[in-house]
């Protein structure tokens, strides 16, 4: 056997092929005063930089498949866009202009503002955001610089069947590769969040990502198994090795045709309970992935992405029009639409609310404590969203909740615009249902209080794992500690289940708890009925589902949840699952 190395597992299965090591660009950005005659020339070239990289982009938007999963274009146009927008579009002219620096500096510059902003968000998705600020100033640097073009640009297949090791990648950098035909990724950074691993899923390429030093420790052109599962890369493997995992990769080829076949069918346990799967939706594109998998509807819309890269807040009409264009798609199947769940540290290209430089952005001013601090940006997004209401299905969930008074301002609120629609002889659903995460501790323990105030939760388990542990999912430093298993964590989530049915009241799950197989009959024997999950893992959910028994799960559940070992907890929920 050679070497193992370990990374994180973001997108399964199982790749064997020869290691393609690529070194990205290391670039040496010279700061220099230009002669005053020379700054209109500098601008010129950096505004031609701009226009070459879109040309590039745009063209690789061309040549997109017409089988390929929608969001991959949607990433590109994502970065399209970035080259329009101010903040790497005038930002940079008007520093060559005051500075008279020279237009590689001046890019630098507004790079290090930009991934300043992102790196202090708490929203682990949202922060791994500053990689596209970086993958679109690298495209524009390699011009202005004058770099040559990488392997994978070649219009050749030189790449097929190769295992491409890099530091990380941009959505455009994935899809040249995909196109000509690679295995598997391995990055040295980012995780199950960034869009690299986001398009290696919905691409169906195996990816292990932050397996440190991969680059130096794994030579090039040597055999490498990567199993996208596990999170285990293996470098010169042994005979023996390469036999089982070739032998795992037949498997796994016969159970992605299986798990196809059970698009149309219902979730169903073996006891006859029907169990609702629905699925997370980040872009209104996501749609044609939903569909894919035969998803009952949207249990969770993010809707920050109406906000985020630009000068100008979205209107209430833009909203709306995002917002009828995901339940027009659903065609009556229910949606739910999450308010805002950004924080003062997210407003960036010149609007900038509330407190500056927060100590600490995850306890600070975010979700609904900043939208009922700034009730006309709140007001205007519930407008749209009860405006939505009237043409299908919609339902509103709160974030962050953690006090009931917090629950009554937003009802208060609520109450306010629908008086103002009525008046204006505008449309909506006077009993649209209105529900609450539950991702705070405070919130979970007092989950009788809101199951008897909202008419659905749904359980955040991301925040709330990361909260009741005081550890970062993505600090590689603590990440240790964040344990879906805890049994601390497990009774939180019991008691919020459990409150909901004492209510009546529905209770949902939409982090990645709920996505992930190995918590599924553990969920299920706790009363869990609804599940929301990347529309990747739905399938595989289902046919969990469908093989399981709901009352001996319950029984099973419940010794786990008498459980305070950890080595204990966990080969209980194995035999669940065996």
């Amino acid at each position: 056997m050679g070497l193992i190395l370990t990374g994180v597992g973001v997108s399964k299965g199982i790749a064997i092929g020869n290691a393609c090591v690529l070194n990205r660009d290391q670039f040496e950005i010279n700061e220099y005063v230009l002669p005053k005659h020379l700054v209109a020339e500098e601008v010129a070239r950096f505004r031609q930089a701009l226009a070459t990289a879109k040309k590039q982009l745009k063209e690789i938007h061309r040549k997109i498949p017409r089988n390929t999963p929608i969001d991959i274009a949607s990433f590109l146009e994502t970065h399209v866009l970035m080259l329009d927008d101010s903040a790497l579009s005038d930002v940079p002219v008007r520093l060559i202009k005051s500075q008279q620096c020279n237009a590689a500096w001046a890019l630098k510059q507004q790079r290090d503002a930009l991934v300043g902003v992102f790196e202090a968000m708490d929203d682990p998705y949202l922060r791994t955001r500053k990689d596209d600020i970086d993958h679109v100033v690298h495209r524009i640097l390699r011009i202005l610089l004058n770099h040559a073009p990488q392997p994978f640009e070649a219009s050749d297949n030189r790449l097929a069947g190769c295992v491409m090791v890099v530091g990380d990648l941009s959505p455009a950098d994935s899809l040249l590769m995909h196109q000509q035909g690679i295995a598997a990724f391995v990055t040295e950074s980012g995780g199950v969040t960034s869009h690299a691993t986001i398009l290696a899923r919905s691409l169906g390429i195996p990816a292990v990502a932050g397996v440190r030093h991969a680059r130096r420790d794994i030579p090039h052109n040597a055999v490498v198994v990567i199993d996208g599962q596990q999170g285990l890369v293996l470098v010169d493997p042994d005979e023996h090795a390469l036999r089982y995992f070739r032998a795992r990769q037949r498997e796994e080829k016969r159970y992605v045709t299986q798990l196809a076949k059970l698009k149309d069918q219902p979730a169903v346990t073996r006891d006859g309970v029907t169990i609702t799967l629905q699925a997370n939706v980040e872009l209104p594109d996501d749609l044609h992935a939903l569909k894919r998998v035969g998803a009952t509807g949207v249990g969770l819309y993010r809707t920050e992405f109406l906000f985020m890269n630009r000068a100008q807040l979205p209107n209430e009409d833009e909203q709306l029009h995002a917002y009828l264009h995901i339940v027009r798609g659903m065609k009556g199947a229910p949606i739910t639409i999450r308010t805002l769940d950004l924080g003062a540290d997210k407003m960036l290209n010149g609007y900038r609310i509330g407190m500056q430089g927060a100590t600490n952005p995850a306890l600070g001013l975010r979700a609904v404590r900043l939208c009922l601090k700034e009730p006309s940006l709140f007001r205007t997004q519930l407008r749209a969203i009860l405006r939505a209401s009237a043409h299908g299905a919609v339902r509103m969930m709160i974030p962050m909740l953690s006090a009931p008074h917090e629950l009554a301002q937003v009802m208060h609120l609520v109450d306010q615009v629908k008086q103002e629609l009525k008046e204006e002889g505008r449309k909506y659903d006077e009993k649209m249902p209105i529900g609450g995460m539950i991702e705070v501790p405070a919130a979970a323990l007092m989950a009788d209080v809101f199951a008897r105030q909202l008419d659905f939760m749904s359980i955040g388990t991301n925040d709330l794992i990361q909260y009741a542990l005081a550890t970062d999912r993505i600090d590689e430093a603590v990440n240790y500690l964040y344990n879906p298993l805890h049994p601390g964590v497990l009774r939180l989530i019991d008691m919020t289940i459990s409150a909901g049915r004492e209510a009546n009241t529905p209770v949902a799950m939409c982090g990645e708890m709920a996505g992930d197989k190995r918590y599924t009959r553990l969920l299920l024997g706790m009363g869990l009925n609804q599940f929301s999950m990347h529309p990747a893992m739905l399938l595989e959910i289902k046919s969990v589902v469908q093989a399981s028994n709901l009352a001996e799960l319950r029984k099973m559940a419940r010794k786990v949840l008498r459980c305070s070992d950890p080595d204990e907890i966990n080969a209980l929920v194995d035999k669940m699952n065996a």
